[in-house]
């Protein structure tokens, strides 16, 4: 292998190497990347920091990235600034390379890991996202299935292609590909470095940009590039724009009721609405509820703007409602943070966004409610409730019941928010016990 690949750096065009491999006119920091594992842990990696190399080892990196088997790297091209066009086209081609790489042969045999790509010290760079695709049995015919996938992506956002070797020493190498049509050039190949975890998660940094928006205007942008392929997304928009921006709460208290799936807020909801003579409205609203199987099949920054617009919607109602009695809401703003935060985050609770983050902070321009309870439940209780339900489920409630580190990171983001916090209220007794201690809170808050 180190026989075939350092002639093939000598002739590269581009960036001069020397003897010791290392990229000698390189002055930016090496581009790093975070790889999922199948554990939910992250293992780091980094193209050529001669710093780092012997610092710090990772054996996951060889066993996964190295032979027997293949492995390939696809990230989509970095989207700076507020190009909100840029993020959401890149958004749907990765959904469908996801699609793509998880059905027929040969991709079936193959393993899928998700995979960020970032550069320390450039925050504005953001986070690219994309996969590592590992073949155990290294099969001729996965580069070829791989080049189709890519060339059918529009140019803009096709993924870059990495290819990963061992020499004959062991050394890790990527072999990074420039797509242009049917032909394929290989650009660099540069040695893979393991390197520390960085202090914060890689995509932290980007999420009021693309899952969890600070206020109305981000959420609209996403859903106004959306218009010309998602009909529903200019119906949304027309109900949001009718909504005024300036909105103040009337003389009643305003209650929130959160919590997973068979957490009881269904019996919570309307007991407690029924006991107080409350208007009982729900997130997202039902003059959009019935879009929402449209906006779940999206990927997520478009998901997460139509849920996001849902809450404004909300708000507008809660405004009106609130001057005539008190008001309960079936889920609102920290519904649709924490599912965003848990998705996007990828691995496990360690990688969630440190407490005080601002992205549990309540947006500046959404109602704010007097009280937010969240029901929680064992996870054995919760699959008990579950089960006999027939309830169609969600991809997100799926995600729940198959991955026991989402359904944690979920749960943490919830008791991570702020201004206001969550009050969490065990709703594992009886009904009626449950039903008392949601009273006695807001007795103790609102009145």
């Amino acid at each position: 292998m180190a026989s075939r690949i350092r002639p093939l750096l000598r002739r590269l065009q581009g960036p001069r190497w020397s003897r010791s491999g290392t990229c000698s006119s390189a002055m930016a920091p090496p581009r790093c990347f975070a790889l999922e594992l199948p554990d939910c842990s992250l293992a780091h990696f980094a193209l050529e920091d001669p710093g780092a190399a012997g610092a710090h080892q990772d054996p996951r990196l060889p066993a996964l990235l190295g032979p027997p088997g293949r492995s390939f790297a696809l990230c989509a091209p970095a989207v700076t600034g507020g190009d909100c066009g840029a993020r959401v086209q890149a958004a749907r081609v990765q959904q469908q390379l996801q699609l793509q790489l998880r059905k027929g042969e040969p991709f079936q045999r193959c393993q899928l890991h998700r995979l960020l790509g970032y550069s320390p010290g450039e925050p504005a760079a953001g986070a690219r996202h994309g996969f590592l695709l590992h073949d155990p049995r290294a099969g001729p015919d996965t580069w070829g299935a791989l080049l189709q996938v890519l060339g059918a992506c529009p140019e803009p956002a096709r993924p870059n292609l990495g290819e990963f070797e061992a020499d004959a020493s062991g050394e890790l190498w990527l072999r990074l590909w420039a797509l242009h049509g049917d032909a394929q050039r290989q650009v660099s190949c540069a040695r893979v470095v393991p390197v520390p975890a960085p202090p914060v998660h890689p995509v932290v940094l980007d999420l009021p940009s693309s899952a969890v928006f600070p206020d109305r205007d981000a959420a609209r942008a996403v859903l106004e590039e959306c218009t010309p392929f998602i009909p529903e997304a200019q119906a949304v928009l027309n109900l949001v724009d009718q909504c005024p921006k300036q909105l103040r709460k009337g003389q009643f208290p305003v209650i929130v009721i959160e919590g997973l799936d068979a957490t009881g807020k269904t019996t919570v909801t309307q007991s407690i609405s029924e006991a107080l003579g409350a208007v009982l409205l729900q997130s997202p609203p039902s003059c959009i509820g019935h879009w929402r199987k449209i906006f779940d099949d999206e990927p997520n920054i478009i998901r997460r703007a139509f849920y996001s617009l849902g809450n404004y919607i909300v708000a507008s109602e809660i405004a009106e409602a609130s001057t005539r009695s008190p008001v309960i809401v079936d889920r609102y703003w920290h519904s649709t943070a924490t599912y965003a935060i848990a998705t996007e985050v990828s691995g496990g609770l360690q990688h969630l966004p440190p407490a005080h983050d601002p992205v549990y902070q309540w947006p500046q321009d959404l109602l704010r409610p007097d009280l937010v309870v969240l029901l929680t439940v064992s996870p054995e209780e919760r699959v008990k409730r579950l089960q006999g339900r027939g309830l169609e489920k969600t991809r997100e409630e799926a995600e729940l019941e198959a991955n026991s580190i989402f359904r944690q990171k979920v749960e943490l983001s919830y008791r991570r928010m702020e201004n206001p916090a969550c009050h969490v209220v065990d709703a594992s007794p009886s009904r009626e016990e449950v039903l008392q201690a949601v009273a006695h809170l807001i007795r103790a808050s609102c009145y």
